[in-house]
């Protein structure tokens, strides 16, 4: 049971937004639902962020990073959050060994 299900029994009341999906709002699940998807462009994908979220393509991946972070990202989808770290720290070694050779 998620804490947001534990609230609507103890309360009476339903959960809130952001208490739905272990703490994830509906913007989040979103979000991670999307991510599972493939692109064959960059350019395609991020048109389909604005319309989508209503941001540009910098702040979702501002979102997407923070949100790889919680544990109710890694509870609802642990093997998409996982790879995702993966990519993220694989990217950030990268970055990093460049800086030290330049």
């Amino acid at each position: 049971m998620n804490s947001g299900h534990a609230f609507a029994r103890a309360t009476g009341e339903p959960p809130g937004p952001n208490q739905q999906s272990g703490g994830l709002s509906e913007r989040d699940r979103r979000i991670l639902d999307f991510e599972r998807q493939w692109w064959r462009s960059a350019g395609a994908k991020e048109q389909r962020i604005r319309e989508l979220f209503d941001m540009s393509a910098t702040r979702y991946y501002q979102v997407l990073n923070a949100l790889l972070d919680r544990p109710e990202a890694l509870a609802y989808d642990p093997m998409l959050v996982k790879r995702l770290r993966r990519i993220r720290s694989t990217r950030r070694r990268a970055r990093s060994a460049r800086r030290r050779v330049t």
